[in-house]
């Protein structure tokens, strides 16, 4: 979450005013994220968040996140509900950007992950991968071998002012991607940014999930990958096996994974660890001076990614092996 475009009192009161939820009584920016722009939106029936949407998020996707945060919130999953209007629209329009009203969740995102973190996190990404399973909309991954490539195109004459020899390093591994990339595993909708950030607690009990703009249909195993990339590794860059051990524990409580997904598990996560560094590489090497937000280090994943590349199995996360890994 940032913020990217003001708006005016003006606007902000004529567009409250499309909803039966009262007069503004204030309106704050919330600086955190990268993609949109959020405020903190209190009116006289409560809190709100309003999101503008900014150049990054197509129009025409919009639907699918929206549907899917009203699908999820059908099923049971504590997430934004998107707010309608009196007209019974939820998206629409505000200082030339597409716009919405979603609910306010109770909260805060764990600055310091424990353990405990991660097994609240296992349970909700398994009941969150089995409500998806009726949910109709699709949207492919944009952000996925196809896209690794265009991406590293975009990055690669640049790449070594970031870290040396990194423009060989990604190309090296994104040939060893493609030929090893699982298929025919369990797909469904998944998350696929489920940082700690984008996940609220209130003390060791997860209250709910956030921030719905990067999902898409793909592995369901590959949104564990990412979660593990996000939630597993210390501030020194140590992988630290008892947070994987029981998030991984605590998702197959919900939904037991096969002998398949396991398997692919460790090139999942140095997929997961490719698209972070991609994506953070674009942004550092394309972020325009006097930009409200500050990027994201892409040389964080760069260590994950070569944390990844000694791994042979699950045993080289200590979790097992794909054959024998139990709960």
């Amino acid at each position: 979450m940032a913020v990217y475009t003001e708006v005016s009192d003006e606007d902000l009161n004529a567009f409250v005013a499309q909803y039966d939820l009262g007069g503004v009584l204030s309106c704050k920016g919330i600086a955190e994220g990268v993609e949109n722009s959020n405020f903190l939106l209190v009116t006289g029936k409560g809190p709100y968040i309003l999101t503008l949407y900014e150049k990054r998020t197509r129009r025409e996707d919009l639907p699918f996140f929206l549907g899917l945060m009203q699908h999820l919130a059908d099923k049971g999953i504590a997430c934004p509900l998107p707010v309608q209007g009196m007209d019974g629209q939820s998206l629409r329009e505000l200082c030339g950007r597409p716009a919405v009203i979603v609910t306010f969740l109770a909260g805060m995102w764990p600055r310091r992950v424990m353990p405990q973190h991660c097994a609240e996190l296992g349970q909700a990404l398994a009941r969150l991968h089995l409500a998806v399973a009726d949910f109709r909309l699709e949207r492919p991954n944009a952000l996925s071998l196809g896209g690794w490539k265009d991406l590293f195109e975009k990055c690669a004459p640049r790449a070594d002012e970031v870290s040396h020899n990194l423009r060989a390093t990604l190309e090296a591994e994104l040939a060893e991607l493609e030929a090893h990339w699982p298929k025919d595993l369990p797909a469904g909708v998944i998350h696929a940014d489920l940082f700690p950030d984008n996940v609220f607690f209130r003390g060791d009990t997860l209250s709910g999930l956030i921030d719905f703009y990067f999902a898409c249909n793909d592995f369901l195993v590959y949104d564990i990958a990412i979660c593990m990339n996000a939630w597993c590794f210390e501030i020194d860059g140590s992988f630290n096996a008892t947070k994987a051990r029981l998030l991984l524990t605590s998702y197959q409580k919900v939904r037991p994974l096969s002998k398949e997904e396991l398997e692919a598990l460790p090139w999942l996560c140095r997929g997961g660890a490719v698209r972070f560094l991609l994506t953070r590489l674009y942004d550092w090497l394309n972020h325009p001076p006097g930009a409200f937000v500050k990027p994201k280090d892409p040389l964080e994943y760069l260590r994950k990614l070569r944390f990844h590349q000694t791994v042979r199995g699950l045993g080289g996360y200590c979790l097992g092996d794909g054959g024998s890994y139990d709960v």
